[in-house]
Formats: C-alpha cells, structure tokens, sequence
C-alpha cells in the first residue's frame, strides 16, 4: 500500500488506536457550561446566555461537509470576544478527542472509504462518543 493510499500515513497513530468505541466525557456544551459574570452586578452577560438547543443549532448550521459539534468557550474568550459560551468544532476535534494525534487518527478514518465513523453527542451529559469500524468487518 502506498502513502497516497493509506489514508493513516500522516498519523501518530494507526487505525488500531481508534478502532471501537470510545467515550469522551464531559467535553460538550451543556447547561452546565461556565458562562461569564460580569464583575460589577453579578449576572451573566446576555452574550453569555445560551441553551443546549442553541449550541446544537449553531454546529448544524456551519456549512461543511464534517459534522460538527458545540463544545463550550472558555470564559476568557467569551469576556475578550462577547461571544457566546460555545463554539463549534469537527466532531472528532482535539479538544473533544484529547489529543492532536486522535485528532489526526479520526480525521483520516473518517475520510477514507476503509473505515466507517459514527457519532452521538449526548449533550445532556456533555459526553461525545466515536465509534470506528473496518468498513469491510461485517
């Protein structure tokens, strides 16, 4: 197999290390999610208030062909920007996932034909798992 066949061959990691289903916890935006205060009255930014239905809408809404999900923004991003306490991201994106190199790994399983990559984002519990197949393994 060649490098330009081998959707793996820019990865730290290889298929082995995806294969299955694994749960990442608590990396999504929930209702839970810390918002900004503002010092001053004690209350939360109208920028700063959002629902889970909001999150989940913004992340269906971006014009990609990768599905995407709401992870939470930090506080001091939601402060310097007054933005939302959310962002969108790539299902498998690092911050999710907890590594660049898993990030690298899910990306290539989930452009290449070899693999099969399902996903639930379960926003209630904040938690994302990712389910990698052998698109051949029956």
């Amino acid at each position: 197999m060649t490098s330009d066949d081998d959707p793996f061959h820019d990865c730290e990691l290889d298929p082995e290390a995806i294969l299955g289903t694994h749960t990442f916890e608590d990396v999504l935006f929930t209702d839970d999610t810390e918002t900004a205060v503002n010092v001053l009255t004690g209350k939360t930014p109208a920028h700063s208030q959002a629902t889970v239905e909001e999150a989940k809408e913004f992340a269906a809404s971006i014009d990609t062909d990768t599905p995407q999900i709401a992870l939470p923004a930090s506080v001091e991003t939601q402060i310097e920007t007054q933005s939302k306490p959310y962002t969108s991201a790539a299902f498998f994106y690092f911050k999710a996932t907890g590594s660049l190199e898993r990030h690298r790994a899910y990306h290539a399983a989930s452009d290449s034909d070899a693999f099969t990559v399902d996903f639930e984002a379960a926003y209630e519990s904040g938690d994302l798992t990712i389910t990698v197949d052998r698109a051949d393994d029956p």
